[in-house]
């Protein structure tokens, strides 16, 4: 199968520099650059635009939008494209489903989805509970679909050791509101039986100013440290416990990134995250209760050692039933029965997939 990339040109850094750069030595159909924007905006009209020229350019057989944007604009390049279009996949990614239809936004992103059902010919939820979310919110999909967990690679299933002067704490992820780090900052406040409780936040984001404001209030500034983004194996080494307080996931790769390195760990249950630590509610905490992840937090330091077993335990889960294998398989076969079925309708498209762009 040959396969071709459309990601947005708006970010850099020399991390995603690099990793583009390794795209390109093995997509056969190119590394294309498309500036995208996360809320509606008039530059999405040209943007795609841009992807349906792309996929005319590559004969694309299958778009396959990631995510509520990405999905938006793999649908609509096609539809323009006419009778002869490519097959369409789309993987929600939270997006439109952390919305509500109380909200005009909320409303105005789920209609949307609703109107693109017909434009999507397979669905590939990476969870469950996306799943759920999605019929509860926009329907039932009307057309094929299937789960296919995010992954690991097989070298990532390998133990991480805390620095010696590690952090207690350690955050890692985008620095927004949805991250949930002013709950975790406000758990490490109310913890004042630990005075000397350190935490270290790894990401970056829009809301980083405003969370280092925080933390100079509440009086953490001397034992909060922000150090920016830096790849998940090497963050693991600074800090003791990884705190994922977030409002809302669908299946986040942190934590399955830290349960392959055996990191203890302590997470809001939201999302896919009880799909990966089902068995361990004490793991668990509800989103946005500080009262609640100050004392998981506290268990967790007064018995640290055990929870390091626990996620030894729990890299193994990891290995079995949320690997990049595991992932790719679910999908191959995905795209395969795709074809076949659309090749039993039109005798005009080949049952072996040759082309996918995604985006």
């Amino acid at each position: 199968m040959s396969v071709g990339v459309v990601c947005d040109s708006e970010y850099n850094s020399p991390e995603l520099e690099d990793h583009l750069a390794r795209l390109k030595e093995i997509c056969r159909l190119g590394v294309h650059r498309v500036p995208m924007r996360r809320l509606p905006a008039l530059s999405d009209i040209r943007a795609v635009r841009a992807i349906r020229q792309i996929a005319g350019e590559t004969e694309a057989q299958i778009l396959h939008g990631h995510g509520a944007k990405g999905g938006a604009y793999a649908r609509l390049a096609a539809r323009q494209m006419g009778r002869d279009r490519p097959r369409t996949v789309y993987t929600p990614h939270g997006g439109s489903l952390h919305y509500s239809r109380l909200s005009v936004a909320g409303a105005a992103f789920l209609t949307m989805e609703q109107l693109l059902l017909p434009d999507t010919d397979l669905f590939l939820f990476v969870c469950r509970f996306e799943y759920d979310a999605f019929c509860a919110k926009i329907g039932q999909p009307r057309r094929a679909f299937s789960i296919a967990h995010n992954g690991v690679r097989a070298d990532e299933i390998a133990p991480v050791e805390p620095d010696a002067d590690a952090a207690d704490l350690l955050f890692i992820g985008e620095l927004r509101h949805l991250k949930g780090v002013d709950v975790l900052l406000a758990a490490m406040a109310a913890l004042s039986e630990r005075p000397t409780l350190s935490a270290c936040i790894v990401g970056a984001g829009a809301d980083r100013a405003a969370l280092e404001a925080r933390a100079r209030r509440l009086g953490l500034s001397e034992r909060v440290q922000f150090v920016g983004a830096m790849p998940a194996r090497e963050a693991f080494r600074k800090g003791k416990l990884l705190v994922v307080p977030s409002r809302a996931e669908s299946l986040p790769y942190i934590v399955l990134e830290a349960l392959a390195a055996e990191v203890p760990i302590v997470a809001s249950r939201v999302g896919g995250i009880p799909e990966i630590l089902d068995g361990h509610e004490d793991l668990m905490v509800p989103a946005g209760k500080v009262d609640s992840l100050a004392a998981a937090i506290d268990d967790a330091l007064n018995d640290l050692d055990r929870r390091r077993l626990v996620a030894r335990r729990l890299s193994q889960r990891v290995a079995q039933r949320f690997s990049v294998d595991v992932m790719v398989d679910t999908i191959s076969r995905s795209y395969d029965r795709l074809f076949t079925q659309t090749a039993a309708a039109n005798a005009g498209l080949t049952a072996e997939p040759s082309a996918a762009v995604h985006s």
